[in-house]
């Protein structure tokens, strides 16, 4: 999660988001996929810039790998609306990065108690199976 001072134009925000996906995960991205707003981006180097919605050269691996594109999307729709991250309280600069790290790491926390939710709930199948008299997991012995 990044925040930019001011409003820049997308196309000025790719290479610093290209910079930390290198820092962050320590290899450079052979490909990545970006929406119309992103013409003009001037970024070079070894990362191919694919930008949705074009016709002409399109693989079935790039038409698939446009389709996990609009998927992340919905996640930032949902960031937006159910993390606030469309109006935020901060007031700065330092507001804006401090606000868009507190609704990335909202995100994530909101992923792994669902994660650990479904894995209660399985246990708690698996236990109750495993002794067919007992119809509430949580009385006692």
């Amino acid at each position: 999660m990044q925040a930019h001072a001011g409003n820049p134009y997308d196309g000025q925000t790719l290479a610093p988001a290209l910079v930390q996906v290198e820092r962050l995960t320590g290899t450079t991205p052979k490909r990545c996929y970006v929406d119309r707003g992103y013409r003009g981006h001037e970024v070079a180097g070894m990362t191919e810039v694919v930008i949705a919605g074009r016709r002409r050269g399109l693989t079935p691996t790039l038409r698939r790998e446009l389709r996990r594109r609009s998927a992340i999307e919905a996640m930032i729709g949902h960031m937006k609306l159910d993390g606030k991250l469309a109006r935020k309280h901060l007031a700065g600069a330092v507001g804006d990065a401090i606000h868009a790290l507190l609704c990335g790491a909202g995100h994530n926390l909101r992923l792994i108690l669902r994660h650990l939710g479904r894995l209660l709930r399985t246990l708690l199948r698996l236990l109750i199976a495993t002794d067919p008299g007992r119809t509430n997991a949580f009385e006692l012995a």
